[in-house]
């Protein structure tokens, strides 16, 4: 009969020492956005006028943000 109080006590111990570790330290990132698209096209077009991008780079990327919001 001390073979099942045995077995017990080990995975109670068990347990509390798994379930007070936190998970391990996993690092969890998470990002919001709150750019709208109009504003992502407004900061381009901006960016394009100032002479900071070429007509092919303003173009690749006006596209792309058109893209990401279909």
């Amino acid at each position: 009969m001390k073979y099942p109080s045995i077995l017990f006590a080990a995975a109670l111990v068990t347990l509390l020492t798994v379930g007070g570790c936190g998970g391990g330290g996993a690092k969890v990132n998470s990002q919001i956005t709150t750019t709208t698209m109009g504003q992502e096209l407004q900061d381009l077009e901006e960016s394009y006028k100032k002479g900071l991008l070429s007509e092919s780079e303003y173009t690749k990327a006006r596209k792309a943000i058109l893209k990401r919001y279909q």
